[in-house]
Formats: structure tokens, C-alpha cells, sequence
């Protein structure tokens, strides 16, 4: 038998289509995958680097490799890994430490390392990074994470991820719908477009040569390849969602009735203050025209609280913003002070306990609204895609406009689209 490997996730659908492909290029060279749970040879953590939470669940993962498994190999990449390997390599237990140009070259770095030397740095500058590689995810999911885009060329005043994934660049449509093509091959029922700022795709350069494509052109010519039988835009700016991309989806019978749509604040002045593109109502105008045409959909959104320069009035704003604005859900984050960003240099701070107490306002709120979707949608007959196996008797799916579905496990149920009543 093959030397084992387990792998496991931090962060975005970006990060686990990715580390989705780490695995199948090392079960190429002949490792067997096992569980992270289980004891393996080599251990591989594909990290984030948005929350501070993100870099302690790393140092967390490696102490338990460490006690379990003290003989195993330890390999850090991703983002984490990128923007502060020094500081991982000196993490006792590690042994790779692997910066953005180096994740997909795995197993040629493992063939160069001994347990117990000191842990090797792969890494290079970022602004040397500006290659493209594909990834997507593939396991006993019916849904598949595909990336067809990298980078980000925006420099908000909190994020590091242009420093831990440099410049925009995305995949061609003509490798996009190949990669399409091959997956519908394989049965699968529902992609998931990924990117760090999916709505630049077709910006920088695919092979040496400068792009000319849009996003728009790529879900064109993906709605008409044909065994995919839904799509769904994981993450888009509001200033690059356009309105005949909207328009588009309203029409088409592919890409499903949700967009996720980062916000960050719903005060102007905090989305200056956060170097944002755009200003709130740009915002309330894009949902306003997707809940026009599509009164179903579902519109989710990103927001950070606690922001420096955050008074009490500009979080009321902001809640009261969210509070009217018709959106179904919120991933709500915590503002977390990242090195080299220049969020830093804004004052005043909020205090940690405020910054817990208004997350919380906000969660309840997105309890409370995808509350409200949901029951508006009783009574109705929605596709489901059933995708998850069998869970104590139950399954799980979600209809077309992202309602979590749970039913009595039945075998044709998975991977299929079942019409139900809500």
C-alpha cells in the first residue's frame, strides 16, 4: 500500500475546491487518502488567512497531528502560508510550509524532506505569482466547487488576500467549459462558480496572452452545456454584478434564483473608511432590480462588524440598513486586525466585547430573515437537489432558491432533483 495523506480545509469554497486537487494530484503519484481523523504519513492543512481565528485553528490542527500521529509529515499551505511562513515554520511539528505558487507542485516538495529536519519554506514574492491553475472539488457531493478565477486587484483597507493570492487572473471560457463538459460526463448536477473576485473573470492573462472575456460571456456559454443542470454564482461584488447578468440568470433555467453579494457596511462612511467600490445604494439598487425580476430569489450578503472608526450610530445605520434592505440571509464577521493592512492606521478601535455584542445583533437578524424567506415560500413546490448521504434516516438538499431542505433518506433521492412541496 501507498504512503496516506489527509486533508483538511480552512476558508472559502476557493480553498476546498483547491484542496480538492491537491488530493487527486498526490493520489496520482500514488498516495492513498485517508480521514483527517485518521492516523496518516502525511497531513496536509490548505489554510485562510481573512480571521485571526483562521491562523489559531491552524496551530490548533497541528497540535493534534502532533499527539496522534509524531511521526507523520505536516504540510501547511494557502493563504496562511503565503503571507507568513516564517512564523508557521516555527509552529513545532511542521514540516512544508508552502506559499501560492508552490500548493499544486506537492508532491515533488515532498520527495525532499525528512521528518525531524527543520521545516522547509516554499515560497515566492506575490507579485511573482500569475500563473492560472484550475481546481475544482469532487468527492460524494453532488455539488462541485469549480474555481475560474484568482486574485484580487482591489485593495480594501481590511483584506490581505491580494498579498496571499496576488493579482486578478481567471481561467479561458473555452478550459472552463471543457472542465463543464467532463464533469456533466460524470454525473454531476450542480456547479458552484468560485473566485476571489468572481465578477473580474476574464481579466489579466490565461497562457501568456491578455483576456478579453467577460464574466457575463462565461455564463452564456456555460447555460448552454448541456447534463449540467444547475449553476449557482458563489460570491460577486455588487459594483461587477451587472444588470443583464441579472437579467441573464432571471431567464435562465440553469443558473439558479441566488447571489451571494458582499456588503461589508451599511454606512457609506464605513465603506469609504473600508476602501469599498461602491456606496449603499448602489447596493439597495442591485437587490432592489433582482427581487423585481426574480421575487424567489435568494440574496445573501457579507458583512463586517466593528470595523475601526465603527460609532454606534454608523452600526445602527448599518442594522437598520440590513433591516429593510429584502435579503435572505447574512455571513456576519467580526473585523480581526491583519498585519500589513492599512485598517491599522484608523482610529478609533472598537473594543473586542462591543464587536461580539453587535455580531450577534446581526446573526439574530439573519435568523430572523431567512426566517421570513422561508415561510413566504410555504406552500410551494420547489426542485430540490438531494445531495448529502444518508444522515440517521434523513437526507438533505436545497431547493433552487437556497432553502434547506431535510427529509426521510430515500436512495433515488441522492443526486437527483426531486420536485417537493414546501
Amino acid at each position: 500500500m501507498g504512503k496516506t495523506v489527509a486533508l483538511h480545509t480552512l476558508g472559502c469554497k476557493l480553498n476546498f475546491s483547491e484542496t480538492s486537487t491537491i488530493g487527486r494530484l498526490l493520489e496520482n503519484d500514488g498516495f492513498v487518502k485517508k480521514d483527517f481523523n485518521e492516523i496518516a504519513d502525511v497531513y496536509v492543512i490548505n489554510t485562510c488567512s481573512v480571521t485571526d481565528n483562521a491562523d489559531k485553528e491552524c496551530r490548533l490542527l497541528v497540535r493534534r497531528i502532533q499527539k496522534k500521529a509524531p511521526e507523520a509529515m505536516v504540510v501547511i499551505t494557502g493563504c496562511y502560508a503565503q503571507l507568513k511562513p516564517k512564523e508557521i515554520a516555527r509552529i513545532p511539528g511542521v514540516d512544508l510550509v508552502l506559499g501560492a505558487a508552490e500548493k499544486f507542485n506537492i508532491s515533488h516538495h515532498l520527495k525532499d524532506i525528512t521528518k525531524g529536519d527543520s521545516a522547509k519554506i516554499c515560497s515566492c514574492d506575490i507579485d511573482d505569482v500569475n500563473e492560472f491553475t484550475a481546481s475544482h472539488s469532487i468527492n460524494d457531493r453532488t455539488r462541485v466547487f469549480l474555481k475560474v478565477q484568482d486574485g484580487c486587484d482591489y485593495n480594501c483597507s481590511f483584506c490581505t488576500i491580494p498579498l496571499a493570492r496576488g493579482k486578478g487572473r481567471s481561467n479561458s471560457i473555452d478550459n472552463v467549459v471543457t472542465d463543464v463538459q467532463a464533469m456533466a460526463a460524470k454525473g454531476v448536477k450542480e456547479i458552484v462558480l468560485t473566485g476571489i473576485n468572481l465578477g473580474d473573470f476574464g481579466k489579466g492573462f490565461t497562457g501568456g496572452k491578455k483576456n478579453e472575456e467577460s464574466f457575463f460571456d462565461l455564463i452564456k456559454e456555460l447555460d448552454e452545456v448541456e447534463g449540467i443542470e444547475r449553476y449557482r454564482i458563489s460570491s460577486i461584488e455588487p459594483n461587477l454584478l451587472t444588470n443583464n447578468i441579472v437579467e441573464f440568470v432571471s431567464n435562465s433555467k440553469k443558473f439558479m434564483p441566488h447571489f451571494h453579494i458582499p456588503l461589508q457596511s451599511g454606512s457609506n462612511k464605513i465603506l469609504s473608511l473600508m476602501r469599498r467600490r461602491y456606496k449603499k445604494e448602489l447596493y439597495a439598487e442591485r437587490v432592489g432590480l433582482i427581487k423585481t425580476l426574480m421575487p424567489h430569489c435568494a440574496v445573501g450578503a457579507d458583512v463586517i462588524v466593528g470595523f475601526p472608526g465603527e460609532t454606534t450610530e454608523d452600526f445602527k445605520e448599518s442594522f437598520d440598513f440590513l433591516h429593510q434592505l429584502d435579503i435572505s440571509y447574512l455571513h456576519v464577521f467580526t473585523y480581526s486586525e491583519r498585519a500589513n493592512t492599512s485598517a491599522l492606521e484608523i482610529k478609533p478601535v472598537v473594543p473586542v466585547h462591543i464587536r461580539h455584542e453587535r455580531n450577534k445583533q446581526l446573526r439574530n437578524l439573519s435568523y430572523q430573515k431567512m426566517q421570513y424567506f422561508t415561510n413566504r415560500h410555504i406552500g410551494e413546490t420547489r426542485k430540490v437537489l438531494f445531495e448529502n448521504p444518508d444522515k440517521n434516516g434523513m437526507v438533505e438538499g436545497y431547493t433552487d432558491n437556497y432553502i434547506k431542505i431535510t427529509a426521510p433518506h430515500k436512495k433515488e433521492w441522492v443526486n437527483n432533483i426531486v420536485e417537493w412541496k414546501i
